[in-house]
């Protein structure tokens, strides 16, 4: 920690969200004559390099500045009146929950417009590539900074459109309608989540989340609550997603490019869970309790669901999808996330907001992975990359592989950087004790094994049985993936396939490190979300 005044600490926080805004605006013009370097393509892109990182330093010097003693307590604050006739303020600021969510966001996304300078995704112009990606960025953190419920709202909107477009015209096979399915399913859910939020703001007479927080539900009815519940946790579960609002999710990041799967896993659906942890428990504890137990019931069968679907696809002969695959693998991830919110105890949440940055760290690397992957092979389809036959396979678009290219089992033999990457990052995901991956699950299920006051136990230990049955699962698909795609003998006549370049070890390094640091040392990632837990379920009070 460093001692920063609080007046710097304020223009940090607004820079980090301000600042990818203005970028993206700025990146629509024409770029100076000495900065244009080698193409206007090229100065583009190094200008979304330029302005992510000075947002992640930014966001570093932030978290440095910000007082571990007092985790709790809401720093770099904000707070300028903005609609008074609705007692709408723009109100800004930090605390040990939503810290640790602005600097994922902050690093993902500065590591994919590295990969994207080198690695630029075929479509359209750059320009509007990059600035999509700042304007993703400026709402995703937006989301995590404002302490304001329509701000929120708005801040969670305006992530669908650049979102929609990276998709639609940067993706892959089947592009158009995985973005129409995308946009769709979250602006019904985000319609029904707006009715929520007015209901609480209008009852409760204002709208900061903080002093929602503070009254407990006390000004509120327990009807009042239920409603808002309901229709603001439907809008946070599309985002999330939750079993069984998820089917939008495997088709976005199949078609997505390999910076939009990225970011769509490792920071879009943490907005769908962190208006859980901020709004809903807090703010309406009676609603949640009463739909605590289906939250859960939900949340398991997505555990299941997830595993079961993995599993389906890595069978010999199914003509599985490895980057369908991780998708799939995150509505299981996201289930034991939403078990610990369900939980509604300090252990469960911690564990679910533990899990929330080990997804995003190790699902962004494995879809840097898959993406690299597919970049060297022309394929993502796991029998074409699992079967060492000299002829050419079909590739997930209907194609054929590059000749030259094709490949088959053992990616140890072929490119063992690589190979040992993909498995460091699937023995993470499946939890393996040490890595990110293990403490926010098992703390997700210690939480089941005694919820909280009110909860049925009984249901709750049938959840954390059903719960731990998807680890066995998870494990198995994910090896099954790795001995498919990493292991066996190469063939003579195989070639071999490029490894792991100077510009994607750059960009995975800091999550493989990360992924090791939160395993080794879970203290650093609780040490600051608990004491907010523990005075969010108190009503703002210790």
């Amino acid at each position: 920690m460093i001692d920063i005044s609080e007046s710097v600490m304020q223009f940090l926080l607004a820079f980090i969200v301000v600042a990818p805004l203005l970028g993206a605006l700025t990146a629509l013009l024409p770029a100076p004559p000495g900065l244009k370097g080698k193409s206007p393509e090229q100065a583009v892109l190094r200008h979304g390099v330029t302005v992510t990182g000075a947002v992640l330093i930014a966001a570093i010097v932030l978290a440095l500045g910000f007082d571990r003693d007092h985790p709790s307590t809401m720093q770099a604050t904000t707070d300028i009146s903005w609609i008074p006739a609705l007692d709408v303020r723009i109100h800004l600021g930090t605390d040990g929950i939503s810290l640790p969510l602005l600097v994922l966001t902050a690093l993902l996304t500065f590591l994919c417009a590295l990969y994207s300078f080198f690695k630029m995704p075929s479509g359209p112009s750059p320009k509007a590539f990059v600035a999509l990606l700042l304007v993703l960025e400026s709402g995703t953190l937006a989301a995590f900074a404002v302490l304001d419920l329509l701000l929120f709202f708005l801040a969670f909107e305006m992530v669908l459109i650049p979102m929609y477009f990276l998709i639609a015209r940067w993706g892959g096979e089947g592009r158009t309608r995985a973005a129409w399915r995308f946009i769709l399913y979250t602006l019904l859910g985000s319609v029904v989540m707006l009715l929520g939020l007015l209901l609480i703001g209008i009852k409760a007479g204002t709208f900061d989340m903080v002093a929602l927080a503070t009254d407990n539900g006390r000004s509120l009815p327990t009807s009042v609550q239920v409603t808002a519940v309901l229709a603001i946790g439907i809008g946070l579960a599309v985002k999330t997603p939750m079993w069984p609002l998820h089917s939008w999710l495997p088709d976005a990041h199949t078609a997505a490019p390999t910076v939009g799967s990225v970011l769509l896993a490792g920071v879009l659906l943490k907005m769908g869970t962190y208006g859980f942890v901020r709004i809903l428990l807090p703010g309406v504890p009676d609603g949640f309790h009463t739909f605590a137990p289906y939250l859960a019931a939900f949340a398991v069968v997505g555990v299941i669901y997830g595993s079961l679907a993995c599993l389906a696809l890595v069978r010999r002969g199914a003509k599985g999808d490895l980057k369908r695959l991780v998708a799939y693998s995150s509505v299981g991830h996201m289930g034991f996330v939403l078990l610990g919110i369900a939980t509604a105890t300090p252990t469960g949440v911690n564990g679910a907001l533990f899990a929330n940055i080990a997804h995003g760290l190790i699902t962004g690397l494995l879809f840097f992975l898959v993406g690299a992957l597919k970049d060297r092979t022309g394929t993502t389809d796991l029998d074409t990359l699992s079967l060492p036959s000299p002829g050419p396979h079909p590739s997930t678009s209907g194609s054929t592989a590059p000749d030259g290219l094709r490949t088959g089992a053992a990616l140890y033999g072929k490119a063992p950087r690589l190979g040992g990457l993909l498995a460091f990052a699937a023995v993470a995901s499946l939890g393996l004790p040490g890595l990110a991956g293990f403490w926010g699950e098992m703390l997700a299920m210690f939480g089941a094994f005694r919820p909280a006051a009110g909860l049925s136990r009984a249901a709750f230990l049938t959840f954390m049985a059903v719960a731990a049955f998807g680890t066995l699962l998870t494990a198995a698909y994910l090896l099954i993936v790795v001995r498919r795609v990493c292991m066996g003998a190469v063939p003579q006549e195989a070639p071999r396939l490029a490894d792991v370049h100077t510009y994607e070890f750059a960009a995975w390094t800091p999550l493989v490190v990360l992924t090791v640091v939160a395993g080794l040392w879970p203290k650093a990632l609780l040490g600051l979300t608990d004491p907010v837990v523990q005075q969010l379920l108190a009503g703002g009070t210790r």
